[in-house]
């Protein structure tokens, strides 16, 4: 099982960025996907997720309007588009799946679902 995050980078406030997540080594198209992000000296945290087939996403508050979350399951790659970031954003992205027998559950704590080496976003003037 593999997830590579890319796209992240040093963006202004207000300014967008598009990560990617390569996946292998599963079924993704029967799995769950998500995203978790994790600042400086903070805990992991939800940022978004969204079912199998890619019609059910979820946001976190804070993100919720500005953040877009897809798939491309021919392509086993996860999106996220973040518009209008803010420098409260500035963290490592995480790519997260689903686990259980059918690839849609998510375990507890957030630490124990799979997750990639993630992508730095840093949101600065």
């Amino acid at each position: 099982v593999q997830l590579v995050e890319s796209g992240g980078g040093l963006v202004q406030p207000g300014g967008s960025l598009r990560l990617s997540c390569a996946a292998s080594g599963f079924l993704f198209d029967a799995t769950y996907m998500g995203w978790v992000r994790q600042a400086p000296g903070k805990g992991l945290e939800w940022v978004s997720r969204i079912n199998n087939i890619g019609n059910l996403p979820w946001y976190e508050d804070s993100v919720q309007g500005r953040f877009t979350i897809s798939r491309d399951n021919s392509k086993k790659t996860l999106y996220l588009q973040l518009n209008s970031l803010k420098t409260e954003d500035t963290a490592m992205y995480y790519c997260v799946k689903a686990t259980g027998p059918f690839g849609r559950t998510w375990a507890e704590p957030l630490e124990n679902n799979f997750r990639g080496q993630g992508t730095q976003v840093t949101v600065s003037s």
